[in-house]
């Protein structure tokens, strides 16, 4: 069977264009566009990645409902924010960890948007209690946390990244050896894409060979916050 093609330009086009003309009128006139090209090879890519994901991981989900799914929506919540355009100019996918509620859970990312494609994984703005139990596992097993995070194949893909504390996190030794890991408030990796890779056909192949890859990195993250992988 030929491989697949999961997404075409026509996606980082019509990005481009809602960028350029972000208001309500103009994405209603062209919601056709948007079902097409976005939406709808973004939902059946969360269903091709499935079975690739379950062999990773049987316990972080794949799920294409159009609301309250893998697929983040192309809507903005604006109620806070001083840019009250109301349309995102990219789209995401979080494949989150069954226990997770939200985006602060552990999970496998990707995220389209015209010249800035990238997969990433990994713990996003943990709360105080998730952090800290992630630096104590760092703590108890030095020498894990640094081959999951250290490893020529991880680096050669993946870059750590993420805000940091300025000053050492209470209660841990301010020159402990991974003192720079201890003061991640993220807990994540990420690695640049291109377009022509994400409307290449087999794409999902090789987003799933990204996954597979930093699946010992989220092993640890789960085996730290109490979840098992």
């Amino acid at each position: 069977m030929a491989a697949k093609r999961s997404f075409s330009p026509a996606l980082f086009g019509f990005l481009r264009d809602l960028e350029a003309n972000n208001e309500r009128q103009w994405f209603q006139a062209n919601k056709q566009r948007y079902e097409q090209a976005v939406k709808e090879p973004g939902l059946q890519f969360v269903d091709d990645f499935a079975p690739y994901l379950a062999k990773i991981s049987p316990h972080f989900v794949a799920d294409s409902r159009s609301v309250g799914g893998s697929m983040f929506r192309i809507y903005r919540d604006v109620r806070f924010s001083k840019d009250k355009s109301p349309y995102k100019t990219n789209t995401g996918f979080q494949f989150r960890h069954e226990a997770g509620k939200d985006a602060h859970a552990p999970g496998f990312y990707l995220h389209l948007e015209p010249g800035g494609v990238f997969s990433g994984v990994g713990l996003w703005q943990p709360d105080a209690a998730t952090a800290r139990r992630i630096r104590e596992a760092i703590v108890d097993d030095p020498a894990r946390w640094k081959r999951v995070t250290r490893s020529k194949k991880f680096l050669d893909v993946y870059t750590l990244e993420g805000d940091s504390l300025k000053r050492p996190p209470r209660d841990f030794d301010p020159v402990h050896p991974l003192i720079d890991d201890l003061k991640r408030k993220d807990f994540i990796a990420s690695t640049s894409l291109t377009q022509k890779a994400v409307t290449a056909e087999g794409f999902v192949d090789e987003y799933a060979k990204h996954c597979r890859l930093a699946a010992p990195f989220m092993e640890f993250l789960c085996d730290a916050v109490g979840v098992p992988f």
